[in-house]
């Protein structure tokens, strides 16, 4: 890796230097510091010491390739459904339509929160239960995810509690049922290949901002995140994040951007391929689906008004989901 970040600093690129939050940092107020300088500045940072050992975050990984290994005619049986659940072809997705010239180059699956039957939100968009594909093609695979699912959720619990210091919250300000007591928090399998060509509108991920509160990238070890820090100037300047093993990269996404108003930045991202394949796993954490998201108390004062007007988070997520996917109608008239 750190040939490879040489060459993309002799380029015309540059390479970002983030923030790194350390979890098993005894002296919180530096983390929250930190943290907080991040949120001002950009919205991305690492977060390392989060509990989750590269042993299994290894074999997530190898579980994650599996799927993808396998022939798209066997991942079309688990196609994403109406709850955003499952398997997302390649061209799917489309983020940045100004500058795109079709989807972006990516395969992906979406794995969300359970719910058993007898809860009374199994009806509500963003929950129910997941498809999952056949268990004798591919043992283990449904526990691995399952498992991920709940350590990822555990670590996005104790970075929003940093986060509420931040924003000079109670400490366990978002741990309520209708913020992340029972959120939305989905994780994606995402498989990309190709060569990126920006001047053709041909991306790996088009440029976008993230719809929740915030997401916990894992990826392997191969270079293709840019972000852009500030998306008004012209032209763009885009630097690379460079991974690092055993770290997660952890950016806001534009809820949280409201919550703050305006305060904490969502940043634009993309993803560029260079031919190599590339995985890597983001989980989005949003909260409840009926949470009312409005300016948060610390952020607002007599001299610095609401920016944005209260929307519902299941309302917010459609509205976004909708302008980003292709309709599942088009996949029924191939068959």
């Amino acid at each position: 890796m750190e040939n490879h970040t040489k060459d993309l600093q002799d380029s015309t690129m540059k390479v970002s230097s983030l923030n790194c939050i350390d979890l098993a940092n005894d002296d919180l107020h530096h983390s929250v510091v930190s943290l907080k300088q991040a949120c001002l500045d950009c919205g991305f940072f690492y977060v390392i010491n989060h509990g989750i050992n590269e042993e299994f975050m290894d074999d997530v990984f190898e579980q994650s390739k599996k799927f993808f290994a396998l022939p798209l005619e066997e991942k079309m049986k688990v196609l994403r459904n109406e709850k955003h659940r499952g398997y997302t072809p390649v061209l799917d997705e489309i983020v940045d339509p100004e500058n795109q010239v079709n989807g972006d180059h990516k395969e992906g699956y979406y794995i969300g929160i359970e719910v058993p039957k007898d809860d009374p939100d199994w009806d509500k968009l963003f929950y129910g239960p997941n498809p999952w594909p056949n268990s004798d093609v591919l043992p283990r695979w449904r526990e691995t995810m399952e498992k991920y699912h709940q350590e990822a959720l555990r670590v996005s619990k104790d970075i929003a509690r940093l986060l509420a210091l931040a924003l000079d919250l109670d400490v366990n300000y978002f741990d309520s049922t209708e913020m992340l007591g029972k959120p939305i928090a989905t994780m994606r399998l995402l498989h990309y290949q190709g060569i990126s060509d920006p001047s053709k509108g041909i991306y790996a991920c088009g440029a976008h901002s993230d719809y929740g509160m915030m997401t916990l990238l894992a990826t392997d070890g191969v270079m293709g995140l840019q972000i852009c820090k500030d998306k008004n100037e012209k032209p763009q300047k885009w630097e690379y994040v460079p991974p690092i093993k055993g770290a997660f990269i952890v950016n806001l996404g534009d809820m949280l951007e409201r919550w703050s108003n305006g305060f904490f930045k969502s940043t634009l991202h993309r993803v560029l391929g260079n031919g190599q394949e590339r995985y890597s796993i983001p989980f989005f954490v949003e909260p409840n689906h009926d949470c009312l998201v409005e300016c948060l108390p610390t952020c607002k004062s007599e001299s610095n008004v609401p920016k944005y007007p209260a929307i519902k988070c299941s309302t917010y997520l459609t509205q976004r989901y909708n302008e980003t996917h292709a309709e599942l109608s088009i996949y029924r008239q191939q068959n």
